[in-house]
Order: C-alpha cells, then structure tokens, then sequence
C-alpha cells in the first residue's frame, strides 16, 4: 500500500491551513481553492473521495469534536429553530431542488433528481463550524447553525437512501420512507442514549488520562458503528454521546481535559484541512465522468442548481423564522423578536461539504436490472459546483455581509463580567473551604505555606476583574496581560537553566524531563490561552 499520497495530502493541507492563519481569508475557501489548481498539476495522484472512508471514518471525529465543543443548554434553548432546519428545511430542500432540477436538466428523471436533491440539501458540519468561528457570528445565530449542522446530515442520509431506492427500483414507499425516517432519527438517538451513560461511567473510572484520550478517541466510532449496524443513524448516535460527554466533561480529572483538549484540536485541524482540499482535487474526477454534458449546458445546468438551493434557504428561512411567532402568543412573550438580520445570516451561511460529495460518491452505478444509473456524473458534477459555489461565494462574502449587516457581536465586556463575578463566588467558596481545612490539626500548615494558598486563590479572583481595569498606556496590556507576560519570562529562565546543567551534566534527561513537566504546568495556569 503507498502511503505516499495520504502523507502528501495531510501534509500540504496542513501548511496551507497553517498559512491561511496569516491571511483574512478562511482557511477552508484557501484549501479548496489550492485543491482546484493543485488537481492539474502533472503528476499529482488521483485522490477519489471515498463514501466507505468519509462517512464512518472522517464524519463521527468531526462530528464528535464539534458537538463536546457545543452547548447542550444552548441547543436545547434554540431547539425549535435547529429543528426546523436541520429536519425540515433539509425535506424541503430535497424536494425544491429535485423538482427545479428535473424541469431543468432534459432526459433527467425525476427520482434521479431527487437523489440530486437529497445530496445537496444538508449545509456541512465541518463548513459551517470552520466559517462560523472565524467570521465571529452571534452567540445565537452561531448555535442555530451548529445545531442544524450537527443533525442536518442524519436527516439528508436518509432522504438520500429513499430516493435512491426509488431510482434503482427497489420499489420504495412513501410509507417505507417515513419508516425508515423514524428508525434512523428514534433508533441513532435511542443508541446514543444508551450509549452515553456507561461510555460517561468508564471515562470517569479510568484513572490513566492516556487510558482515558484513549476511549475519547474510540468514542465516536462506536457510536456510529453500533446505530449503523441496525440501519439506524450513526450521525445522531455520535452528536447525542458526544453533548452529554460534553456537558459533563467537568467530572472527568484535569489531566484528562487538558490532553484531550490538545489531542482533539489535533485531530479536527488535520481532518478538516485535509477535507476541504479532498474538496478541490476532486475536479479531474468529476469533469471525467460528464460524457454528453459537456461546456456551456453543463455550466447552466450548474449556476441553475446553485442558485435554487440558495433561494430555498431563504424560502425556508424566514417562515420557519416568524410563522412560529405569529401562531403562538406563548413564543412572543418569550423569545424577543429575531429581526430581519439574522434569519438572512443564517440563509445565507449554508455552506455545503464533503458530506454531499461523499454521498455523491456513493450513488450505485447500475440500477436494480443492471442498467447504468442514468445522471450519475451529472448528479456528481453538479454537486461538486454547488459545494464549491457555495464555499466560494457565500464563504467569501460572509464576513463582509456581517459587517454590512452590523450585526451585533459578541459582548465580550458582559462576559468577562459574568467571569469575574461567577469566579468570585468559586473564590469564596474555596475560602471558607480552605479555612475549614486549616482549623484542622491533621491539615496543619507553616504560615507561608497557607498564606501561599491564599495568595494563588485571590490572584485568580483578581485576574478577571484587572481585565476589566485600565490598560498600559505604552503597551495597550492589561494589568493581567502583564502579569502572564512576566510570568511566562520567569519561567523561561528556569527552563534555561535546566537545560544549561542538563547539558553540564549536572541533571540527566529524566530529572530535566519532571522539572520541564512541572513548569509546563505552571505556564498553563499563569498564561491561560485566550482564543
């Protein structure tokens, strides 16, 4: 097997995902687009997308690391306008596009458009997470579209499976389709809820954080293993496991957390970077297979396709938006008036991905008789230009919509008040658990011992409030800036210092190694990360 190829691929897209961090622009539209010129270069190897690779091995980690990064309590607050769009905007979608696309494209049958349809309608998780995070979208608009991106791909699986049931003629039902529906959406939900409890259990009772990353790292695969195996969906069964593990992640030790923080990030950075470049040297692939469609009625076919799925968005948008109020007096008193502004946000951020492309992919060449699937390149081509189209043109222009929009960003003066006020309760509590444990004479301490456990607890009660004092007229930092800043020098000093005497010989390797370890710990906790 040449593993030359996969070592290029992860590579390449991992320098150009570390090089668009250096640019304004996304680093998802910069790897697709060096995808697109990279595919033409001679020599470069045909890297055809794999539905077997992608869906139960690239999509559950995305999907995994995108829902412990998410908010149960927020999802579950904005569960009415997820719904919405990741179940019925995703129907809706299947059917508008599949219709527009059979009156559109001559000698295409209907249940082949449909599948067409189906393929394109959900926005992708990795899309939509990577966007969102870099243009800096509202607390709100930011969850719904997580949300919808996190269940949107069960639902379009399985719209997908019916149509193309229909297309091959294994004689699919509207009553098998809702069928199959319920058992994908009850049965990935009910595995992921009897899944969550035991996995949460044994991550708690392993001791070892290597033992623990470990589990961590198996977790969504079982997940969408076991629902698959009983055609229920692997999608819901990951996101249902991976929210609660998130919600209670608290009652995992701190060694678990913090490697498994570094261990995730890892892994979502190398994935979805090698993904949106799997993205743009598909084009040779897909430009192969046209055969009849070819130049200009291609091309029309492919701005047609693109300009319907992102008119439905917004057909579905803004009723599944305001409907709701204007029907229940009970919503109107709750929830304040969205505006005009961010349903449009949310319209126009529906970016797909590499799950359209995978399930592309995976469209049967022959029908049920043996006859060839009729449109399956074309179905292929035009969701290769829809993605694209998507990623570059909404992509593109997101961030300069959001500013247009003046959208009201995050408060991030609120929040740091929250922090500081949340975290001075915590200090009191710790105070007077602290002084409780002092008066102990089991827990006797030498006064500089005690009062150093004091001073390290008001040094983290002080530390949000500085953030919110004055700032270093000559440096524009923080009192806390500062504070992290001479920290972190200190402790680069003793790091130099243990090298120097391990280079002397006056330390080995393993003492250097405990110590390094030890200030390592230290810097986490003076110079917390604050991206």
């Amino acid at each position: 097997m040449d593993v030359m190829p996969l070592l290029l691929l992860v590579a390449g897209s991992a320098a150009v995902a570390a090089a668009a961090r250096r640019t304004p622009v996304p680093a998802p539209l910069l790897l697709v687009a060096i995808g697109l010129i990279v595919s033409y270069i001679p020599g470069v190897p045909d890297y055809t997308l794999d539905p077997e690779v992608v869906l139960p091995l690239v999509l559950p980690p995305l999907l995994y690391t995108a829902a412990t990064d998410s908010s149960y309590l927020d999802l579950r607050a904005q569960l009415r306008p997820v719904a919405l769009l990741s179940v019925g905007y995703v129907l809706f979608a299947t059917l508008v596009v599949g219709w527009a696309a059979y009156r559109i494209v001559p000698g295409l049958s209907l249940t082949a458009a449909l599948v067409l349809g189906a393929v394109v309608a959900p926005p992708d998780a990795v899309a939509a997470t990577a966007i969102a995070r870099r243009v800096g979208l509202p607390s709100r608009v930011t969850t719904i579209l997580q949300g919808e991106s996190l269940v949107n791909d069960a639902t379009a699986i399985t719209a997908y499976r019916v149509a193309v049931a229909a297309a091959v003629g294994e004689g699919a039902t509207w009553a098998g389709g809702i069928g199959e529906f319920l058992l994908a959406a009850f049965g990935g939900v009910g595995i992921g809820l009897v899944l969550m409890v035991p996995l949460h259990w044994l991550r708690t009772r392993l001791k070892e954080a290597l033992l623990q990353n470990t589990l961590s790292l198996l977790i969504p695969f079982v997940a969408y293993a076991a629902a698959e195996q009983v055609h229920a969906s692997g999608v819901l069964a990951v996101v249902v496991v991976a929210l609660w593990l998130g919600h209670r992640a608290w009652e995992v030790d701190f060694a678990t957390r913090l490697q498994e923080e570094a261990v995730w990030k890892m892994v979502a950075f190398v994935l979805e970077s090698a993904v949106f470049a799997l993205i743009g040297l598909q084009l040779p692939i897909v430009l192969k297979g046209l055969g009849a469609y070819q130049g200009l009625s291609a091309a029309w076919y492919a701005v047609a396709v693109f300009l319907v799925v992102v008119a439905a968005r917004f057909v579905w948008v803004y009723p599944a938006t305001f409907l709701p109020r204007l029907l229940s007096a009970r919503i109107r008193r709750r929830e304040e008036s969205p505006g005009w502004k961010g349903p449009f946000v949310i319209g126009w951020a529906g970016m797909r991905g590499v799950v359209s492309l995978a399930i592309a992919f995976s469209i049967p060449v022959e029908l049920h008789d043996g006859a060839p699937f009729d449109g399956r390149n074309l179905i292929l081509f035009l969701t290769f230009t829809t993605v694209i189209g998507t990623l570059v043109v909404q992509g593109v222009t997101l961030p300069t919509l959001i500013r247009l929009l003046k959208l009201p960003g995050r408060d991030t003066r609120a929040e740091t008040l929250a922090e500081a006020n949340a975290q001075a309760q915590a200090s009191r509590a710790a105070e007077q658990r602290l002084d409780a444990l002092l008066a102990d004479e089991r827990n006797a301490l030498p006064p500089p011992l005690a009062d150093r456990l004091r001073t390290v607890l008001e040094r983290r009660r002080n530390a949000v409030w500085e953030r919110l004092g004055q700032v270093n007229p000559v440096t524009g930092e923080t009192a806390d800036d500062v504070y992290r800043r001479l920290s972190r020098e200190m402790i680069s000093s003793e790091r130099a210092v243990f090298v120097k005497l391990r280079d002397a010989r006056y330390i080995d390797d393993e003492m250097l190694r405990t110590l390094l370890r030890r200030l390592d710990l230290e810097e986490a906790a003076a110079y917390r990360e604050t991206m």
